[in-house]
C-alpha cells in the first residue's frame, strides 16, 4: 500500500521464446529418432512374422536372416550416432587434447575409404605437409571419416574419391572431394542439422543415419575449426575442414602421394 492510501501492483513478465524454442527442437528430436528407428523395427516384425507363419526353405531363411542383421546394423549405427553426438553436445564431456602426428591418422582414414568403397571408386590421398595437430585424435578421426564415409556412400561406382591435406598460413585444411551426385545450393546451409537429408529415400537405401555431419560440426566447434562445403548437382562435391593455425604445428619431414585404388 502506498503512503497516499493508493494501491500498487508489481507486474513481471517472463520470456519464454528460448523455452519453447528448446521444446520445439526437443520434440522434433524424438520425433525424428522415432521415425528413423520405426522403418527397421517395422522390417524386422514382418521378417519374424514371416519366419514364424511361413514354411520356408533353407535359402529363403538365410536370406530373411541377413535382411534382419541389416536392419539391427541400422539401428545399431543409429544408436552409436546418437550416444556420439550426445558426448559432443555435452558441456561435462571436455575434449582430451594431445599432440599427435596427422599423417598416420591420414592414413588410417584413406584405408578406411578403401574398405568402404571395396573397390567401387578410385581413391586417392595426397598429403602435401608433415604435421603434428593438437587436438582430439578420435574426435578428429570421426569427423574425417563421417566425411569419407559420405563421399564412398553418394559417389556412384566408378567415381573418383580424392584426399588431401596441406598446411597453410592459416592452419591446417583437409579436405574430400567426389564425383558424385552432389547437393543443390538451397540444402547446403542446413546439411549440418542433425536428421537433416536432401533426399531421405536415397539415404535409406545408402545407410545413413541422418547424423554425420552433424557429428562433424560439433567435432569442429570443439577445435575452434570451420568446414567450408562446394557443391553442384551432378558435379560432385568438396568438403574441406579448416584447423587453425594454433593447433598446427608443420614438420619438415618428407610426405608422398599414396597410390591411387583403381575401380574393380
Amino acid at each position: 500500500m502506498a503512503a497516499d492510501g493508493m494501491e500498487e501492483k508489481l507486474l513481471m513478465s517472463r520470456d519464454i521464446t528460448r523455452l519453447e524454442a528448446v521444446t520445439a527442437m526437443r520434440r522434433d528430436f524424438i520425433a525424428n529418432v522415432s521415425h528413423e528407428l520405426k522403418t527397421p523395427l517395422t522390417v524386422l516384425a514382418g521378417f519374424i512374422e514371416t519366419l514364424t507363419d511361413v514354411d520356408l526353405d533353407e535359402r529363403q531363411k538365410r536370406r530373411c536372416l541377413a535382411l534382419m542383421q541389416e536392419q539391427a546394423k541400422s539401428m545399431q549405427r543409429l544408436v552409436e550416432d546418437l550416444l556420439t553426438l550426445s558426448s559432443l553436445e555435452g558441456d561435462r564431456n571436455p575434449m582430451h587434447e594431445s599432440e599427435f602426428a596427422i599423417v598416420p591418422l591420414l592414413l588410417e582414414i584413406s584405408a578406411q575409404a578403401k574398405a568402404l568403397s571395396s573397390g567401387r571408386h578410385q581413391v586417392t590421398l595426397n598429403i602435401s605437409d608433415a604435421a603434428t595437430v593438437r587436438g582430439g585424435r578420435d574426435e578428429l578421426a570421426s569427423a574425417f571419416g563421417n566425411l569419407v564415409s559420405n563421399a564412398v556412400r553418394y559417389t556412384p561406382a566408378g567415381g573418383r574419391i580424392a584426399l588431401d591435406w596441406r598446411v597453410t598460413d592459416n592452419g591446417g585444411e583437409f579436405t574430400v572431394a567426389d564425383t558424385g551426385i552432389g547437393i543443390a545450393a538451397e540444402h547446403i546451409p542446413r546439411l549440418t542439422e542433425r536428421f537433416y537429408r536432401v533426399d531421405r529415400s536415397r539415404s535409406r537405401v545408402t545407410g545413413g543415419t541422418g547424423l554425420g555431419l552433424a557429428i562433424v560440426k560439433h567435432v569442429l566447434m570443439r577445435h575452434q575449426a570451420e568446414l567450408v562445403i562446394d557443391s553442384e548437382p551432378g558435379q560432385g562435391s568438396r568438403f574441406t575442414v579448416r584447423l587453425p593455425a594454433r593447433r598446427v604445428v608443420p614438420l619438415a619431414e618428407p610426405v608422398a602421394t599414396e597410390a591411387p585404388s583403381a575401380p574393380a
